[in-house]
C-alpha cells in the first residue's frame, strides 16, 4: 500500500492519526463508500458520488468537498498505487468533539482515504448463504460506518459454513449482511425495491438497468422468505463481489446447486459492460 490521505494530507499509513475522541471512534459517527478501480480507472463514479452526498445528508452533515475535489483525492491515490485494479475506501467522520452527544459540538470533519490492490476472488463455483433476521437499524439507505450488526451477521453465516446472510424482516427479505438480494422465478428477476431497509446498490443498480436493457424480465418487488426459499436461482451483488450465484440456502439446494442460466447471462452483460468502459 502507498500513501494514504488524512485531512489534507498524503502520507504513510503508519504516521496517519486520529484522535481518540474523533466521533467515528467513540459514537461511530460517520458514513463511507467504496470505489472499484478496474484498469487504473473509477467505476461509477458518479453515482457512488451521488450515494455518497445522500448518505452525508441522512447524517445532518455537510459535504466537506465538491464532486471535483472527491475526484481528484481519489485519483491521486489511484496514482500512488501501481495496481490496475483497485479498491478505494473513503470514510468521513464529524470530527473531533468531546464526547456528548450534541453533532454541533464537531467543527472539522475527520477524512481518511486509503487505496489497495483489489483482492482477487473466485466465486463464480457458488456460495452458500444462511437466512437471519435483519437486526440492524431502521436507515440502511445510510451508508453509515456502523456496522456491528452486519459483522455479527456475517460471523454467524461463517459460522454455520456459509458465506453470507440473507436477511428478512418479517416475511419480507431485505438484502444480505453486505450485499443486495436478486432472485430469478419462472424466467424473471425480482429484487428487493429501494427503501430504508436497504442500501441503494450501486451494482444492484446496474444490474437492474443493463438487464432491463437487454430485454431480460427484471422487477423490482417485494420478496417473501418463501420465495426466496423456492426460488430457481439466488444472486448477491456488491461491488467487491459484483454478481455471486447463491447454490445453497440454509440446508437446502438452490435450483440444482449449480449457478444458473440467468447468472451466467446477467454475469456476460455486466463483464461486457465493465471492458466497454475503457
Amino acid at each position: 500500500m502507498g500513501n494514504v490521505y488524512l485531512n489534507g494530507r498524503f502520507l504513510p499509513l503508519e504516521d496517519a492519526k486520529i484522535s481518540v475522541l474523533d466521533r467515528g471512534f467513540t459514537f461511530g459517527d460517520g458514513v463511507y463508500e467504496v470505489f472499484l478501480v478496474y484498469k487504473r480507472k473509477i467505476f461509477r463514479l458518479k453515482e457512488h458520488l451521488e450515494r455518497l452526498e445522500r448518505s452525508l445528508a441522512g447524517i445532518y452533515m455537510k459535504n466537506p468537498r465538491t464532486r471535483e475535489g472527491w475526484t481528484q483525492i481519489l485519483m491521486d491515490l489511484v496514482k500512488d498505487n501501481p495496481a490496475d485494479d483497485q479498491s478505494l475506501y473513503l470514510q468521513i467522520t464529524r470530527g473531533v468533539s468531546e464526547r456528548d452527544h450534541a453533532i454541533a459540538l464537531a467543527i472539522e470533519p475527520t477524512i481518511f482515504a486509503m487505496s489497495k490492490p483489489l483482492p482477487k476472488r473466485n466465486l463464480v463455483q457458488g456460495i452458500n448463504a444462511i437466512t437471519c433476521e435483519d437486526i440492524r437499524w431502521k436507515f440502511c439507505d445510510i451508508k453509515a460506518i456502523t456496522l456491528l450488526p452486519s459483522v455479527i451477521l456475517r460471523h454467524q453465516a461463517i459460522q454455520e459454513g456459509a458465506t453470507e446472510a440473507i436477511l428478512y424482516k418479517g416475511d419480507t427479505i431485505t438484502e444480505g449482511a453486505a450485499s443486495n438480494v436478486f432472485i430469478v422465478s419462472h424466467g424473471v428477476v425480482k429484487t428487493p425495491p429501494k427503501s430504508s431497509s436497504i442500501l441503494p446498490g450501486i451494482t444492484r443498480d446496474l444490474i437492474v438497468e443493463l438487464l432491463q436493457e437487454a430485454g431480460i424480465p427484471c422487477k423490482e418487488n417485494n420478496i417473501t422468505r418463501k420465495e426466496l426459499m423456492q426460488a430457481d436461482e439466488i444472486w448477491i451483488t456488491s461491488s467487491t463481489w459484483e454478481i455471486v450465484p447463491v447454490i445453497k440456502l440454509d440446508d437446502s439446494l438452490v435450483g440444482d446447486g449449480q449457478p444458473g442460466k440467468l447468472w451466467h447471462k446477467a454475469m456476460d452483460i455486466y463483464q461486457k459492460f465493465k471492458a466497454s468502459q475503457d
